[in-house]
């Protein structure tokens, strides 16, 4: 357990700290909380799933955002998409064909939205087409098969929480705007409090 731990400890270490970070917060505070459009995420399979947490952690901050299943988005779901949205895309392997096929299929429908990746391959196909690139730094999977994902998907989801904490930085979120997004449960009443 601790060399597993000190492994996925090491990755995060190491994710490399680029300028596509600040420009990723900038699209994202330019289009969505300024221009009124919002964040859509996708990914393909377990980066999928991350893609999804990212959206809803982003709607609770302020922003708001909507996973779109790559798949479905080949059959009608493409018609989310609308002026000023930015969109966040997760691929390991950074050529993932529905997340591939999916840009290509935007950017025909919105040829300047703008597309941030997050992936373990900087020198992929989607790393190529997107406005702001951020590697993972491709640290091996911690499965003794080396093919689930395991760090890949630690690496992802550290960085999406990178991009939602500079992005309530960059808007001035505050404790009372989050208390309006929870009613409920124990959040929602430690918003409240905090907000008296």
């Amino acid at each position: 357990m601790r060399g597993i731990l000190l492994a996925e400890s090491r990755a995060i270490e190491n994710i490399p700290v680029t300028d596509d970070y600040p420009r990723a917060v900038r699209l994202i505070v330019d289009h969505v909380a300024r221009k009124g459009g919002k964040l859509v995420t996708s990914g393909m399979g377990k980066a999928g799933q991350i893609a999804m947490n990212i959206a809803t952690t982003f709607c609770s901050t302020g922003i708001p955002a909507v996973n779109l299943h790559p798949a479905e988005a080949q059959h009608g779901d493409l018609g989310i998409l609308q002026a000023n949205d930015v969109m966040l895309l997760i691929s390991n392997s950074g050529k993932t064909r529905e997340i591939v096929e999916l840009v290509d299929l935007a950017r025909r429908l919105i040829p300047e939205i703008p597309i941030i990746v997050i992936t373990g391959n900087a020198d992929s196909p989607l790393a190529e087409m997107a406005d702001a690139t951020l590697f993972t730094g491709g640290a091996p999977e911690v499965c003794p098969l080396g093919l689930t994902p395991t760090t890949s998907t630690t690496m992802m989801t550290v960085i999406g929480d990178v991009l939602v904490v500079n992005v309530m930085k960059e808007t001035g979120f505050t404790v009372q705007q989050y208390a309006l997004r929870h009613h409920g449960g124990y959040l929602g009443h430690a918003a409240r409090s905090q907000g008296k």
